[in-house]
């Protein structure tokens, strides 16, 4: 069989979603005509596939896609916000959280262990700014490298403030 491609999800020529209507069999040849429901994972790119397999085999275990990805956890829990919302899931997931902390105990699941030690706050010696502006800096950079949304950067820089 030669090399699949990854299906397209918007028209290329007017932006509209495209509508699956022909599905094939490479076996035998049989070919189904309709229209079959889209697939929101099939939209996703190799590197949003590898994110949720992580999260997944982790049992939702975002300190450990955290140590995965080498990224802080408030940039690890963005991404991962990202692609909840190129899936649509994003208000579905916000309207879900009670405000409980997620499981950063790194024992993953529902399992009782003690709470990760939060970030460190800026000190006297180390004004808020300088923080402030250390972040802002990395949020533009991965923004830059492409791995966090335009949308997703600005909700992190909006919660500097």
């Amino acid at each position: 069989m030669s090399h699949l491609h990854r299906a397209l999800s918007d028209c290329p020529v007017c932006g509209a979603d495209l509508v699956t209507t022909r599905l094939g069999c490479s076996g035998c040849g049989t070919e189904l005509v309709g229209q079959f429901a889209p697939c929101a994972y099939c939209a996703l790119d190799d590197a949003d596939h590898e994110l949720l397999k992580v999260f997944l085999t982790s049992r939702g275990n975002l300190k450990e896609l955290q140590a995965h990805l080498g990224v802080s956890y408030p940039t690890a829990r963005a991404r991962f916000n990202d692609v909840l919302d190129r899936l649509g899931w994003l208000a579905e997931a916000s309207a879900d959280e009670s405000g409980d902390e997620p499981d950063v105990s790194g024992a993953g699941g529902d399992a009782p262990g003690p709470r990760a030690t939060p970030e460190p706050q800026p000190t006297a010696s180390e004004p808020r700014a300088a923080t402030s502006d250390a972040v802002r800096d990395q949020v533009l950079a991965q923004v830059a490298a492409g791995q966090l949304s335009p949308a997703v950067a600005a909700d992190l820089l909006d919660n500097l403030r």
